[in-house]
């Protein structure tokens, strides 16, 4: 039996006092109010949050930068060298929100690819196959990966094994007769040189 049917049948009449409000009214206006408080508190938290989330996932995505020209000597040492010579860079990377200082090794030698100087060119020691550290053989008179057996001419150039492409240059320029070069690195596998962080 309904509220109104059950007044009718016993002659009461229930009378809302002013102020007062039926009580399934009461609780789809609390629940207004609070749907309207809980999505205007969650968008408020989730744009103060925003700046904290990136500072927190910055040294996650972002990327580790070489960004600088290293010396390898005089110009004029390199012009009369009649094998690859030797040269380890100190790189300053960042990692995150620290600086860390790592060596490379690269290799200035003679050659007549694109992006040589004056016949001189500087290779990266990195092996274009799964990144061993390549060395010179001087008896040899070849560049050797000593990991998987890829080998390379004094220019660099792809003689054989499993490496997918020769030796990968890096940019050079001149500067008040010395030799400068940027350190570079290449994606491993692919048989084209692809740099993925300059």
């Amino acid at each position: 039996m309904t509220e109104k049917a059950h007044e009718r049948e016993t002659g009461t009449l229930s009378v809302n006092l002013p102020g007062e409000v039926e009580p399934g009214s009461v609780m789809s206006r609390r629940r207004a109010v609070g749907w309207i408080l809980g999505v205007g508190g969650t968008a408020v938290g989730a744009l103060l949050a925003i700046p904290l989330i990136r500072s927190a996932l910055y040294p996650i995505f972002a990327r580790s930068r070489a960004g600088t020209w290293s010396n390898v000597g005089s110009e004029n040492q390199y012009a009369s060298a009649s094998t690859p010579m030797r040269k380890v860079l100190k790189i300053v990377e960042s990692a995150g929100w620290q600086k860390v200082t790592s060596s490379k090794v690269v290799y200035v030698t003679k050659g007549s690819r694109r992006g040589s100087l004056g016949g001189i060119e500087v290779l990266t020691a990195v092996c274009p196959h799964l990144g061993c550290e390549v060395q010179w053989e001087d008896g040899k008179k070849i560049f050797y990966c000593p990991c998987h057996g890829s080998k390379f001419a004094p220019d660099g150039k792809y003689l054989g094994g499993p490496a997918p492409r020769s030796m990968d240059t890096l940019p050079i320029r001149v500067a008040d007769g010395q030799l400068m070069v940027h350190y570079e690195y290449f994606r491993n596998l692919v048989p084209q040189k692809e740099v993925i962080i300059s």
